[in-house]
């Protein structure tokens, strides 16, 4: 009852010049497993005052957030927890989020409406690779990402950074909308992606779900997506032009943020490190205390990883 006056007011005073509006360069997306760092690495990024991002008001008002955000977003405020229900990472209607959302919250089927009901199982998993939409199905998925990117710019017309996990799947269909644009990779010890993993839907399901969660059959899920995610990634990684692909590790970029930022730039030849240094430091220094949750694994799960992750391992270095 809200969302949709709201959409047609933006539509009034924005829908002609939300058309018409051209990105200003193809996007920066950032591609990478849930909790392997892909937040940290998003908002390093966009410290850089020459990017821009879709925020969490824009994420979830995708439909009018042009119109509505100057005498609705303030007082949305008080609704806002204070951190993220998966861990300590600040929560603000400004900050940096997943553009996965603005699709859900224009309609547009998602893997990610399965938290609405936890307990009838994964929904519309064919939208996580998008290798099994009928045309129609793909072309309406394309035209809302499109039409969701000409709003940002209109909004700030500047380089889009995107973050979502589902993309690292989409890379197929995202070079083909967006011939110039930067991937950058970031993975992670898979005995630290599995737990922070589960505990992202567990809390997510019960904290946003409409229904009780039971949790069942969430770690074979767990299991099998980065899999699938995986399968279609290395499948379609060669279509990347090699000048504008690049892999970092979650390790080295917390332990070294600059230097790991500076190589990134200079790989995707992203522009002057030195105009964004000042302020990706400032990031850095004010992220340097930040608490990562701490996952203990029994022998028989670290076993059970290292079996059906074991491709995962290899491929990226890491040892079981």
């Amino acid at each position: 009852c809200w969302n949709f006056p709201l959409w047609l007011l933006q539509e009034v005073f924005f829908g002609h010049r939300i058309r018409r509006t051209r990105l200003v360069e193809d996007p920066v997306f950032v591609l990478g497993h849930w909790r392997s760092g892909t937040t940290l690495l998003h908002e390093l990024l966009v410290s850089d005052p020459r990017h821009t991002y879709p925020d969490t008001y824009a994420s979830f008002c995708p439909n009018h957030f042009l119109f509505s955000r100057p005498w609705i977003a303030w007082w949305l405020r008080v609704f806002l927890p204070p951190k993220r229900p998966m861990d300590n990472m600040l929560v603000h209607w400004d900050a940096p989020q997943e553009d996965e959302w603005a699709l859900c919250n224009m309609g547009i089927p998602s893997p990610y409406l399965s938290l609405a009901f936890p307990n009838h199982g994964p929904l519309f998993q064919e939208y996580l690779d998008l290798r099994d939409l009928p045309p129609e199905a793909l072309a309406r998925w394309k035209e809302a990402l499109y039409r969701f990117l000409q709003a940002l710019t209109v909004q700030s017309p500047k380089r889009i950074v995107l973050k979502s996990p589902p993309h690292t799947a989409r890379v197929r269909v995202l070079v083909e909308m967006f011939p110039q644009a930067r991937f950058i990779h970031i993975v992670r010890d898979p005995y630290a992606l599995f737990p922070s993993t589960m505990k992202t839907w567990q809390r997510l399901y019960r904290y946003h779900g409409l229904q009780v969660p039971h949790y069942e059959g969430l770690e074979e899920h767990v299991f099998r997506t980065l899999v699938r995610m995986y399968e279609a990634f290395e499948e379609d990684r060669p279509l990347i032009p090699p000048d504008r692909f690049c892999q970092v590790r979650y390790e080295d970029l917390v332990r070294h943020p600059v230097a790991v930022m500076q190589r990134i730039y200079n790989e995707l030849d992203l522009g002057d490190f030195q105009l964004a240094r000042p302020a990706i430091e400032a990031y850095a220094a004010r992220s340097r205390h930040y608490q990562v949750n701490r996952h203990e694994l029994s022998a028989q799960q670290r076993a059970k990883i290292a079996q059906r992750w074991q491709f995962y391992f290899q491929r990226y270095g890491y040892l079981p």
